[in-house]
């Protein structure tokens, strides 16, 4: 039985691959503040599970709107990204994980409020500590080029604080994500 077009949903806002089919990002699904629309964020979910996304990650200090992701059928997690975060400590856990992720074959999104800065920082940053993009200057050019505009002082001390990160990461003393859904 086809599915109506409708079924598939619609492509997520500021929606960006970051590593082609493997790694992307989007804004928050259904929009942020005063834009947010329930539909439109069901619509999102639809089309982020149709495409085969393994886990959408919630970047949001908060976990508003985890549950609509069960209500789709969506794996997810939420990887609190708040601007008092020491980077020294998460940056190496959530890059240790999104390698994890990719390496087991996982397609992945991430997701803000909205794809600014500190989005385009940590991703370029996972360029860089990854070692993809080796220099940590020209990181910042690739996550510019990527995401269409300049990285201000945020994102860029995000990227210096990742090309610093270790690559050998000490297990957390306590688990510091939430997870649903399947592995």
């Amino acid at each position: 039985m086809a599915k109506g077009k409708w079924a598939q949903g619609i492509t997520p806002r500021a929606f960006q691959w970051v590593i082609q089919d493997q790694l992307a990002v989007c804004e928050r699904p259904g929009g942020f503040g005063a834009e947010h629309r329930k539909v439109r964020r069901q619509e999102e979910i639809i089309w982020i599970r149709e495409n085969g996304f393994a886990f959408v990650i919630s970047l949001l200090p908060s976990d508003h709107n985890l549950h609509a992701y069960d209500e789709q059928g969506m794996p997810w997690k939420h990887w609190p990204f708040s601007s008092g975060l020491d980077l020294d400590l998460a940056l190496p856990q959530m890059y240790t994980e999104i390698q994890k992720l990719l390496a087991a074959d996982k397609k992945i999104m991430l997701h803000m409020e909205e794809v600014g800065d500190r989005l385009a920082g940590l991703m370029a940053g996972y360029l860089r500590w990854t070692e993809m993009v080796p220099v940590t200057h020209e990181a910042i050019i690739v996550g510019e080029r990527l995401f269409g505009r300049q990285m201000g002082p945020e994102g860029r001390a995000i990227v210096n604080a990742a090309a610093e990160a270790p690559k050998v990461v000490p297990e957390p003393k306590v688990k510091a994500v939430a997870e649903n859904g399947a592995d």
